[in-house]
C-alpha cells in the first residue's frame, strides 16, 4: 500500500524557515507535489519534482522563497520554505501520481495526511 508521510510543520514567525519532508513507502510514482490549503480556500498547488530526472516547477506565490528537492535514496521529498509570510498558513500535503507534473490537485491519486504550517506575524 502507498503511503506519504509528511512531517517538519510547526509555527515560526515571519521572515523564519521550516524544511518539510514527504516519506514515501514506494518511489515509483513519476512525479511527487506539494499542496497546501487554507481554511475556506481552495487547495492549491506549491511545488512539483519529477522523481526521474529532478525536474521541479514552482508555483508563482512561491518562487524564490520555497525549494522543492528529492532524495532517491532515502525516497524522500522536501519543501525548504524560506522567508515565511502568514499567507503562507496552510496545512500542507504531500501527493504523487504518475506522468508529469501538473498544477491540478484532482489530477494526484495518493495523498499525505497533511502537516499544518503556521506563520505569525
Amino acid at each position: 500500500q502507498v503511503q506519504l508521510v509528511e512531517s517538519g510543520g510547526g509555527l515560526v514567525q515571519a521572515g523564519g524557515s521550516l524544511r518539510l519532508s514527504c516519506a514515501a513507502s514506494e518511489p515509483t510514482f513519476s512525479t511527487y507535489a506539494w499542496f497546501r490549503q487554507a481554511p475556506g480556500k481552495e487547495r492549491e498547488f506549491v511545488a512539483g519534482i519529477s522523481w526521474t530526472d529532478g525536474s521541479t516547477y514552482t508555483a508563482d506565490s512561491v518562487k524564490g522563497r520555497f525549494t522543492i528537492s528529492r532524495d532517491n535514496a532515502k525516497k524522500t521529498v522536501y519543501l525548504q520554505m524560506n522567508i515565511l509570510k502568514p499567507e503562507d498558513t496552510a496545512v500542507y500535503y504531500c501527493a504523487a501520481r504518475q506522468f508529469g507534473v501538473v498544477r491540478t490537485p484532482t489530477r494526484y491519486l495518493y495523498w499525505g495526511q497533511g502537516t499544518q504550517v503556521t506563520v505569525s506575524s
